[in-house]
């Protein structure tokens, strides 16, 4: 009988990866257990395994299983791994096959309902995924994943931008409000899903922000803002974030989950906001140069188009 593991040491030289690399040719497994490995390798992906016939049958799915059924993702076949690779976890060196960070995302057991060699149909019994899925192959290497139950997330709503009324002054009910700064930058909805975000063509150095939310998905409501000769991303809200829709939610709890995505680096940061605070951000705003500020109501839902909600003063 072939040597099921053959392809996969070949491609792998234990002196210079803490992968396992087993010597002897697979025995039997239960064919019951799966994986599945959030991979930073020079494109973020993750890697579904499949305990089959004592090797793991492996795909490669750049943009991880899909949580909706109107929407197929890409699966690409790759060599069988062995069953060590069940609990995996640790940083493949630069310049090796694979090379980046792996972590286990889920794992747990699974049901075979089919299994062909053009059409794999399981159900995963995991901690963070469940459900009845399909492998289908489409040509070469190259399967669609399909999800077979109903979505376990909320679809994902048409969005326009909420916009402000534009006022003389600051609002009477200053409690009422939480107050930050007009920044005057470029207005964007960042879409994040699957590790990637659909102002990567346009907007490149977003790519490691929507990178590192993994399999989280999440829709940013910001400005690009130019600061000391540098474009910057200045996230102010949160209108989806890991398959739940924000927007009926009032803007206070909505800004505490964005607050918790604790975002911070050299082109990203979350927008300040104070509460109640109307005349010290407005004088903040004039000392630093700022067009205005927006004042938010902490109870507003996020409303497309003009929304008396949200005001807009000058500083």
């Amino acid at each position: 009988m072939a040597d099921k593991l053959a392809k996969y040491r070949s491609k792998r030289d234990a002196s210079r990866t803490p992968e396992p690399i087993p010597e002897q040719a697979p025995g039997q497994g239960d064919d019951r257990r799966f994986v599945v490995q959030e991979h930073h390798a020079r494109a973020l992906h993750w890697d579904l395994r499949l305990e089959r016939d004592g090797v793991l049958v492996s795909w490669a799915v750049p943009k991880g299983l899909p949580t909706d059924p109107h929407v197929n993702h890409l699966a690409v076949r790759t060599e069988d791994h062995p069953l060590e690779y069940l609990d995996f976890h640790g940083t493949i060196p630069q310049g090796e096959y694979g090379g980046g960070t792996m972590t286990v995302w889920d794992t747990g057991a699974y049901e075979t309902e089919k299994w062909s060699e053009r059409e794999v149909k399981f159900v995963l019994h995991g901690e963070r995924v469940t459900g009845r899925y399909v492998l289908i192959q489409t040509k070469g290497k190259n399967w669609i994943i399909h999800r077979m139950d109903p979505a376990v997330v909320d679809p994902l709503p048409p969005l326009d931008p909420m916009l402000p009324v534009h006022r003389a002054k600051a609002p009477k009910d200053a409690g009422a409000y939480a107050f930050e700064f007009a920044w005057g930058g470029r207005r964007v909805l960042v879409h994040i899903d699957g590790g990637r975000t659909d102002l990567g063509q346009e907007l490149p150095w977003l790519r490691p922000l929507a990178a590192s939310f993994g399999s989280r998905s999440a829709v940013l409501d910001g400005e690009i803002v130019t600061l000391s000769g540098v474009e910057v991303l200045v996230c102010a809200d949160l209108l989806y974030d890991d398959g739940h829709d924000l927007t009926a939610q009032p803007y206070e709890r909505r800004r505490a989950a964005l607050e918790r995505l604790a975002l911070g680096a050299a082109r990203w940061q979350t927008a300040p906001s104070w509460p109640g605070q109307a005349q010290p951000v407005r004088q903040a705003a004039r000392e630093q140069g700022l067009p205005g500020v927006l004042a938010k109501r902490l109870d507003s839902p996020y409303e497309a188009g003009e929304s008396r909600s949200w005001v807009y003063f000058p500083a």
